[in-house]
């Protein structure tokens, strides 16, 4: 019997040690197939290279490079590259957590969400440290979840965010299915000049204050556990359409 084939994206690129673990991991799940950006992607969302041609370069027995997003890897991999569709697609390991408002910034939630609109069952994975010391951790749960999604699927267009402590993975105190969280950002743009005097700037600012409501994701991962939360496709916020209905908006 074929082993099933497990694709392989992220966006924080093709020479990251989460990477790395996640590739290592799954080997023993299914084939591994790696597509990922030739360098890092933080923060592109689902952004698709459209106005420029994308170059595709081999490293390593099945791991590819790709000079684009990690929506263009899964892309090109899926629709062109790979003889067979994929069974699974995992985006990760991200270096650093993908939490509540997060997902709509974030390329490696991006990379799952493109297997998913593809109809593939599909995971992103971030361990929540932006220094991890314990990507094994991660590691050994994605292995697991993906053995666990092979065998019983997904929901239709659903993906699940997985976030994981950065700690040994005995002590981890199990697993929660959360609800996205809220989080707040403390923006500071920084202005400076270049040497012919024209303005530049760059966007930074802390790292999001979490709001750990019952129940989200920001609460497992404060308590040690790991949080699993299924994203769905449709984002409608259905509560409000009887009251935009009883607006009677006339155009």
């Amino acid at each position: 019997m074929a082993q099933p084939l497990i694709l392989i994206t992220n966006d924080d690129g093709i020479s990251s040690p989460g990477l790395s673990a996640l590739a290592s991991a799954l080997e023993a799940v299914g084939e591994v197939w790696v597509y990922a950006p030739d360098r890092e992607q933080s923060a592109v969302s689902h952004g698709i290279s459209i106005h420029r041609p994308l170059r595709v370069q081999e490293v390593g027995e099945r791991r590819f490079m790709v000079d684009g997003t990690p929506t263009d890897c899964v892309m090109l991999a899926v629709h062109e590259l790979l003889e067979g569709r994929p069974d699974l697609v995992i985006s990760g390991i991200n270096n650093g957590a993908n939490l509540g408002d997060d997902l709509t910034y974030s390329g490696t939630v991006a990379g799952a969400h493109e297997g998913m609109l593809l109809g593939i069952p599909s995971i992103a994975v971030s361990n929540i440290s932006y220094q991890p010391e314990q990507m094994g951790t991660a590691a050994r749960v994605a292995a697991k979840l993906a053995a666990h999604v092979l065998e019983e699927g997904l929901p239709d267009d659903t993906l699940l965010n997985v976030n994981v402590p950065d700690v040994p993975y005995e002590e981890l105190k199990g697993a929660a299915i959360t609800r996205m969280g809220q989080g707040t950002y403390d923006v500071e743009i920084v202005t400076r000049k270049d040497p012919r005097g024209v303005s530049y700037y760059w966007i930074g600012g802390t790292s999001p204050q979490d709001v750990a409501r019952p129940g989200t994701d920001h609460e497992a991962v404060a308590q040690g556990r790991v949080s699993i939360t299924p994203i769905h496709r449709d984002v409608t916020d259905d509560a409000s359409i009887s009251v935009w209905e009883q607006r009677r908006i006339e155009l």
